[in-house]
């Protein structure tokens, strides 16, 4: 069975988004290696959008910083799903999914292969509710960001869920790098 990770840069105060941080390429390393073990990226519209083409474009044209090379090569040969009800077209080779996504994630669970990497965080509480993530990986960076959407707020499941930690990592830049597998 395929494990579900989701991985989410966030400030010390739990708030994210794409331009509260600068990861350094050491950080961005780390994320390559993730990307590496990722056989299928699910996506939420909105970070699709961010994702794509921005970093399609740096592994085309080769711009940015030599960790943003390597995740751009690393990322986007993978193939894609994006849960929306809106879009109605996606790059070469991504899937547009608009109805049931615990369904969708279930499924593809049961096939073989690497793990899959969901990436949206206006569904994540509905599919941990679900029991449907299995890993997660919260980046910490040294940083109180004070205004910003959290990642848990308002988050309400109908147990309790237990993760345990797997490993930290450090950073020379201060961000730690928490990973946390689903307890069973």
């Amino acid at each position: 069975m395929r494990k579900v990770m989701f991985a989410m840069n966030i400030s010390i105060d739990g708030c994210y988004g794409h331009t509260n941080f600068s990861p350094s390429d050491e950080l961005m390393d780390y994320f390559t290696g993730l990307m590496h073990d990722t056989g299928l990226i699910v996506y939420g519209r909105k970070t699709y959008e961010l994702m794509v083409p921005f970093w399609p474009e740096v592994a085309k044209n080769r711009t940015g910083s030599p960790g943003d090379i390597a995740f751009a090569d690393a990322m986007v040969p993978i193939e894609k799903i994006v849960l929306s009800r809106t879009l109605k077209t996606a790059a070469d080779g991504t899937r547009i999914v608009s109805e049931d996504p615990e369904g969708l994630i279930r499924e593809l669970k049961e096939q073989p292969g690497k793990k899959i990497a969901f990436s949206s965080t206006s569904m994540l509480p509905r599919l941990l509710g679900a029991g449907l993530i299995d890993e997660l990986y919260l980046i910490v960076h040294p940083a109180l960001v004070g205004e910003n959407k959290r990642l848990f707020d308002n988050f309400l499941v109908p147990e309790k869920l237990n993760f345990q930690l797997e490993y930290t990592r450090l950073f020379k830049s201060g961000v730690i790098a928490l990973h946390y597998r689903k307890s069973e």
